[in-house]
Formats: C-alpha cells, sequence, structure tokens
C-alpha cells in the first residue's frame, strides 16, 4: 500500500521546476507544436502538444490520429516529471504517417481527470467530463485545423498507468469514436470493481486494444487486473482474439522506459 500511495503522489504533483532548469537542452522535434485551447467540459484551459509526421506540409493526404494523455511526459526531457518517451524521434525514425495529440495533464487535478469513477480513498472520477472534452471539443478542433482520418478506425488513444485505465474506459464510452486504444500498466485497481462491471455490461468491444505491463511493477497487481479484463473481453468478443493483444515485459518496472521502450511495437501492431 505504501508503494501505490508513492506511485500516487509521483503521479499527480505537478513536475518539478528544479528538474526541469536541471536537464538537458530539449529534445522535441521539428515535427512539434503547441496550442492552448479551453475545455469548458473542465472549466479550464488545456495545453495541447501536435506531433505532424514528415512532409506532412507538402503531402495532401490525410493521416491517423492518437490521442495521448501526459503530453508534458511524451516529446520533451524538458517538460517530462522524471523522463519522456521520446514519441516524436520513435515516430520520425519509422517515418510514421500519423498525427499525435499529446493532451498535458492537470496536474494536481490528473486524478480527477483520468479515472472513471471515485476512489473510496483517493477521489477521482472526473473521466468522463474529460472524454466529452476531447470526443466533443479537442477532436473537432482537431479535425478541422489537420487533415485527418475522422473514422473510428483511425481514431486511436493512448496512455499509461491512470492513462491507460482512461483510455480503456474511451474504448467502451465510445465505440464510434475510439477503434484502436494502447493501454500500458493501467490502474485497474483504482476502480476495479467498477471497470469490470462496465466490461460484463457492456456491448461486444469492438475496438483493437494493445496491453502492455511489466512483471516487476510493485503491488498495483496490474498482472491479475489484466487477465480478468482480458478473459471479460474474450467473452465479448466470441473468441476473436485478433483484436486484443498483451505483452508482459520481464523486469518491466511502473515507469517511462517500460512505455518509451514498448510504444513502437504498441503502434505497429494496432496499423
Amino acid at each position: 500500500m505504501i508503494q501505490r500511495l508513492t506511485l500516487l503522489l509521483l503521479l499527480c504533483i505537478a513536475f518539478s521546476k528544479t528538474l526541469a532548469q536541471q536537464a538537458n537542452l530539449s529534445t522535441a522535434s521539428k515535427q512539434l507544436a503547441t496550442f492552448t485551447i479551453k475545455a469548458p467540459q473542465l472549466d479550464t484551459d488545456k495545453k495541447i502538444w501536435i506531433y505532424l509526421p514528415k512532409k506532412y506540409d507538402s503531402a495532401k493526404k490525410k493521416y491517423p490520429v492518437i490521442y495521448m494523455h501526459d503530453a508534458q511526459n511524451l516529446f520533451d526531457a524538458k517538460t517530462s516529471y522524471v523522463d519522456e518517451w521520446n514519441i516524436d524521434e520513435k515516430l520520425d525514425s519509422l517515418n510514421a504517417q500519423v498525427i499525435i495529440v499529446g493532451i498535458e495533464h492537470g496536474n494536481e487535478k490528473r486524478i480527477d481527470e483520468l479515472t472513471p469513477f471515485k476512489n473510496a480513498k483517493y477521489g477521482g472520477g472526473n473521466a468522463d467530463n474529460y472524454l466529452r472534452f476531447i470526443v466533443e471539443t479537442l477532436k473537432p478542433e482537431i479535425d478541422k485545423k489537420y487533415r485527418t482520418k475522422i473514422n473510428t478506425r483511425n481514431t486511436s488513444i493512448f496512455g499509461s498507468s491512470l492513462g491507460g485505465l482512461v483510455s480503456y474506459f474511451a474504448v467502451i464510452k465510445y465505440p464510434e469514436i475510439f477503434g484502436k486504444a494502447g493501454v500500458f500498466s493501467p490502474s485497474f485497481w483504482f476502480n476495479r470493481k467498477e471497470i469490470n462491471e462496465l466490461t460484463q455490461k457492456s456491448p461486444a468491444l469492438k475496438a483493437k486494444i494493445y496491453f502492455l505491463c511489466g512483471d516487476n511493477e510493485g503491488d498495483a497487481d496490474v498482472i491479475p487486473d489484466l487477465n480478468t479484463i482480458d478473459d471479460l473481453i474474450a467473452k465479448k468478443r466470441s473468441g476473436n482474439l485478433n483484436l486484443t493483444k498483451i505483452n508482459i515485459v520481464k523486469g518491466g518496472q511502473h515507469n517511462e522506459k517500460l512505455w518509451r521502450d514498448g510504444f513502437v511495437k504498441a503502434y505497429l501492431w494496432l496499423l
């Protein structure tokens, strides 16, 4: 329990200004841009990071879109709390034809935004409004500003820890919007009972889902929770196992290194 509480504190505090000042020069690539958008569903403003593929400006085609949480940790060592995912460099190396929309977390409001239901001990439970912001406000703006493929098959959602929890919740809540999900080290324990019941009650899950976790993530029961969810999903899919993959990394811990190292495999499998 001490490890779990420590993990939550690390996930929720605003990234340290001291660490940012000590960080190396920005590692963000030239394919990145940022903007701020009103989030009326959350009564705040949200900073958004956009990754555009190489030659986007000279091309005329449309691109799939991946929405990702915790943008502070995705692209740049200067803004990350402890480490970054190197998303831009990894996609550049693949010459990936995809647009990434990174949504900055709400610092002290992160637990609220990324959890579907209130936890008796830790609170939270505002993910409905967070997802409404993505679906009703952010996605229409992205589709208007950029050349996107707007259909379900080409709209994905990715996240880790609480971000993994809300990404899984998103494909259940909005199956007509999100056709694919990268669910990394999901904190199902936070809403275990509610998420299991929601999975059981939901219609057959059509989304393609890539689960990633390590076998050394502390006492968060990630693997047992994943196996439970996988069993529940399998019953809904009528034996179609090609839409779900679980990757358990030996020695993998609950950190950016695990998620960074696993991102490319998840991206390629979900293509």
